[in-house]
């Protein structure tokens, strides 16, 4: 008997980056959680840092879903996962509507994660430099795949009245529903830095209250009946929810017997970068996961047998990070027993011998330091060699996000060769049972990876 998931959702997109997104669908999160309804969040695509500021809002994890990092058959088990227990699923879309990985059609756009939801689509518009020609816009995104349902428009950043007049008349025109109209409002705004929005971990106060604003530009300004309307037109789904012990024991590797070994997990303002899955699996692969703060933390967790070490800004927080020297060196003593290690990104840069010019780790000898280029894109990569997250041979989906350089970019034995896109190459580091690299993996794709790092792990009360 196929079971069926009965969740009302929205699919919050637009025509490109820039228009709205992230105000728009937070602000509905929060708008309507405070309405009462448990609201799960969920985010298009490999970016960290929104899914933050949608937890804020609605105080539940915030979950990413992209097909590229986890094939399109685990978008709706995930979903159906994030969603447990929810009244109201919110999807914000990344870039625009239709825009995914670079030369592969749909794969991994906002479209293709709405039609494997079967969800319709809130399309957020950008009307600050139009008005009659709005209708053109919009009929040319509504028609272009017609499995695409769109479900209404909310109008950003208009400028007065006559203006929003407009714009309503030439969508009626077009018989689009407009299912908001939002001003500009400062209060609103959210900072950005060098890798988009600054996290809420940096900044909780002020993200606080910014969340609170979107609420309120949201409420005053969109029709919060109508758009609870069209999220329960959504037909029932048939995914089975994702489970991460259902998902460890597909792939062969259930916990192992004993005690159960800690796993500490860096966190605070300077590695906001985490998938919620990678928790729960490490759970359910038999793990005690404790979180720390590098900046603040003097001490690694209490009998410590294994690390996980995100991404995040580190390149912000380096000369903090540098000054506490007594968890730098429990993290370098660590690594060295050969307790098994996973550093992506900026994992990677605080394992290195320095950051611009900051001593960090020192478990690697490479150097780090800021540059002006940005390297950004998915890649598909394959294990150089046996590693405490992958046998040689593995194939990946990742993801690279970074203005800073290492050097060398690669050890002796590299922990990736990137295959696609541009020429083959190899990169980062496997040393002992330390595996660090720039690449963002999504392990609900690879969740052998959690299960190896587990059996690795010093049990509490053995040597390490």
């Amino acid at each position: 008997m196929v079971s069926t998931l009965r969740i009302p959702r929205l699919v919050v997109a637009a025509p490109s980056s820039g228009s709205g997104k992230t105000t728009v669908a937070t602000g509905l999160m929060a708008a309507f959680t405070a309405r009462g309804l448990t609201v799960s969040p969920h985010k298009a695509g490999p970016d960290y840092i929104d899914p933050g500021y949608h937890a804020l809002a609605t105080g539940r994890p915030g979950r990413n879903l992209d097909a590229y990092l986890c094939g399109t058959e685990l978008l709706g088990p995930l979903f159906a996962h994030g969603a447990a227990g929810a009244d109201l699923a919110v999807v914000e879309g990344v870039m625009g509507l239709y825009d995914g990985a670079a030369g592969q059609g749909e794969l991994a756009s906002t479209a293709q994660l709405a039609k494997a939801l079967r969800a319709p689509v809130v399309l957020v518009v950008d009307g600050s430099s139009q008005s009659r020609s709005v209708a053109a816009l919009v009929h040319g995104f509504a028609s272009w795949d017609p499995e695409v349902r769109i479900g209404g428009v909310i109008l950003n950043k208009v400028g007065s009245d006559r203006h929003e007049e407009l714009l309503r008349e030439a969508l009626d025109e077009a018989g689009v529903d407009v299912l908001g109209v939002l001003r500009r409002t400062p209060q609103a705004a959210t900072p950005s830095r060098h890798l988009g929005l600054v996290p809420v971990a940096e900044r909780e106060p002020d993200a606080v209250a910014a969340v609170a604003a979107m609420a309120e530009q949201v409420r005053a300004g969109c029709d919060l009946e109508a758009l609870w309307a069209l999220a329960r037109s959504a037909p029932p789904l048939t995914d089975a929810p994702w489970d991460p012990a259902e998902a460890l024991a597909g792939a062969g590797t259930p916990p192992p017997a004993g005690p159960r070994p800690v796993v500490a997990v860096a966190g605070g303002a300077a590695f906001t970068f985490s998938y919620a899955e990678h928790a729960e699996l490490l759970t359910a692969a038999g793990a005690d996961v404790v979180p720390f703060d590098p900046l603040r933390d003097e001490r690694l967790p209490e009998s410590t047998g294994a690390l996980v070490i995100g991404g995040g800004f580190p390149e912000v927080y380096a000369p903090e990070l540098s000054a506490n020297a007594a968890l730098r060196a429990e993290v370098a003593a660590l690594a060295a027993a050969g307790a098994p290690v996973a550093a992506e990104c900026a994992g990677l840069l605080y394992l290195a011998r320095e950051l611009d010019g900051a001593p960090m780790c020192g478990v690697l000898d490479a150097s780090a330091r800021m540059t002006e280029r940005l390297t950004l894109g998915y890649r598909d990569a394959v294990a150089v060699g046996d590693s405490v997250l992958a046998p040689a041979g593995t194939r990946v989906f990742g993801h690279e996000f970074h203005r800073t350089r290492l050097e060398p970019g690669a050890g002796t034995e590299p922990a990736w060769g990137v295959v696609r896109p541009g020429p083959p190459r190899t990169e980062g580091f496997v040393q002992g049972g330390v595996h660090a690299s720039y690449l963002h993996v999504h392990w609900a794709a690879l969740p052998t990876a959690a299960a190896r790092l587990v059996a690795r792990a010093v049990r509490p009360g053995a040597a390490v």
